[in-house]
């Protein structure tokens, strides 16, 4: 029978995106259960590593710092091209306004106990063994008919659904949505294991006219995670993946004597290129592999898919419990889907030339690119944009219904729509609070004005007041609102409030009993 209270929102699927969207959820208060029909956690991933953004954006969750002591912060790649070899620093110019200026290995599985064990200590058990059968959507909330690990159903009502259950999604499918795209003919195998001859503390790709090997280092469950296209003209393409298949890719693809031991665990899989039409039907919504897959050039896939369920969760928190419009989740797709649609052509490109055997892309890969990367690494402009791009910390919504420019904003960046940066110093952990924080740039004396209870009253506990130096995020005299995600929703130059007040009063009205001091209400 369903229950006469309806849940705010039922998550399903208890993957990397599942388990940070249930963060953000229990951080607000939200009613809410997360589901996933798998008995376990995966124990083996091919997501192995974390973005410097995807760190930023679960730090106010507490797990950041956990994930990186269990990780392996890398800071540069050995590019192995045509007897040579390319030392490329990974993250070393752009980076003064984030805290984490490294790409983080660490398996999904290791990421995904981090966040399990963060939901059970604050009192949240994910239900595994828990499959959702069937989704009926009334005029007020879902009806979800799920199946228990002994058989038993159970019918609950929510009000909203949130697919977080990976290529196969049944939400996707109750819901409607098409998923569309290609698969490419190529089978990789990955694994877990030991090499003997490689040099420690940095990744390793090895570029050739045959084929293409990667080596990340991992630390755990083993010291490095393989990834290679298995070829037909090596080994049997249709045997199963050993020890002995994985070396024979080694010693016909690279000249260097690699020696691979002691595999923690091995596969084979097929590479797609897959996105939803829509990221919202009606009460039902999709983040991570339910919206979009793809290959793991540049290591976008997990983290894509975290950062959407933290630019929903909040969203639906503050819908749920009646603090912001309904409007507010029409903003979900508009911001996260042209963000989907551009890792799905990024990734696509980058797979492409790497395992191209057309003669010219072969030759660009094996000759062209050994004269092009020392000229890159000299290049600082172009080291800043391509580790800004990777690292996620370049997504912005500035065309977003949510972001705006009040009056003579500033020049500069960050504009509305923008992620907050960390410099100079410590603004993160200022604004990590739930909620909005509105920041005040100037002497504190000139910011004692009625205008600051005008926008805040009524929404006090959402709205948090901080006061900055004039020179620490723009010069001068200046404001802006930063969102619970961490993006800047207003902005704005001078002390008049008025226009942030217009942009709380849509995104956050105040209660219809809360009277602002010193206002009348006419009747």
């Amino acid at each position: 029978m369903t229950a006469s209270e309806p849940l705010d929102v039922l998550v399903v699927g208890a993957g990397p995106t599942g388990l940070a969207l249930a963060a953000q959820l229990q951080a607000y208060g939200v009613r809410f259960r997360i589901v996933d029909r798998h008995l376990d956690r995966a124990r083996e991933s091919r997501a192995l590593a974390i973005q410097p953004r995807t760190l930023e954006a679960l730090a106010p969750y507490g797990v950041t710092q956990t994930l990186v002591e269990r990780g392996n912060p890398g800071v540069q790649v050995h590019m192995h091209l045509s007897g040579r070899t390319v030392r490329l620093p990974l993250f070393d110019i752009g980076v003064a306004d984030t805290p984490f200026p490294f790409l983080l290995f660490l398996s999904q599985s290791e990421t995904e106990r981090v966040l399990g064990d963060h939901l059970a200590e604050s009192g949240t058990a994910v239900e595994r063994g828990t499959e959702l059968l069937e989704l009926t959507s009334e005029a007020a909330y879902v009806t979800c008919r799920l199946r228990r690990r002994d058989g038993t159903e159970e019918s609950l009502a929510a009000r909203y659904v949130v697919g977080c259950d990976g290529a196969r999604s049944t939400v996707r499918g109750q819901a409607g949505i098409g998923f569309e795209g290609h698969a490419y003919p190529q089978t990789f195998v990955l694994a877990d294991l030991e090499v003997d001859g490689l040099e420690p503390g940095a990744a390793h790709a090895y570029m050739t006219d045959i084929g293409v090997v990667f080596f990340f280092p991992l630390g755990s469950p083993a010291s490095w995670r393989m990834l290679a296209i298995r070829s037909p003209d090596v080994t049997d393409d249709e045997g199963p993946v050993n020890l002995a298949l994985l070396q024979a890719l080694v010693d016909r693809y690279l000249s260097d004597p690699l020696h691979l031991r002691d595999p923690v665990w091995m596969t084979d899989f097929k590479i797609h290129n897959l996105g939803a039409e829509r990221y919202r039907a009606g009460r039902f919504f999709l983040a991570g592999d339910a919206a979009h897959i793809h290959s793991p050039a540049g290591a976008q896939g997990m983290n894509t898919g975290i950062q959407d369920a933290l630019n929903l969760g909040w969203k639906l928190a503050l819908v749920s419990q009646g603090a912001a419009p309904k409007a507010l989740l029409d903003t979900y797709e508009p911001e996260r889907a042209p963000v989907g649609r551009n890792v799905l052509r990024f990734t696509d490109r980058a797979f492409r030339v790497a395992t191209s055997r057309n003669p010219l892309l072969r030759l660009a890969r094996t000759h062209g690119a050994p004269r092009i990367a020392p000229l890159a690494v000299r290049l600082p402009a172009l080291r800043s944009v391509a580790f800004r791009t990777i690292s996620q910390l370049a997504i912005h919504y500035r065309h977003s219904p949510a972001a705006t420019d009040g009056p003579r904003p500033s020049r500069h960046r960050p504009r509305a729509g923008d992620r907050l940066p960390d410099t100079p110093g410590n603004l993160h952990a200022l604004t990590k609070a739930p909620g909005y924080h509105l920041l005040l740039a100037g002497p504190r004396e000139l910011w004692e004005t009625d205008q600051i209870p005008a926008a805040t009253h009524g929404r006090d506990h959402l709205v948090h007041l901080h006061t900055l130096a004039a020179d620490r995020l723009w010069r001068g005299i200046t404001h802006c609102l930063v969102r619970p995600d961490g993006y800047i929703a207003y902005r704005a130059g001078g002390r008049d409030l008025a226009g942030c007040t217009g942009y709380l009063d849509r995104w956050l009205p105040r209660p219809a009993d809360s009277l602002v001091p010193g206002r009348c209400v006419q009747q």
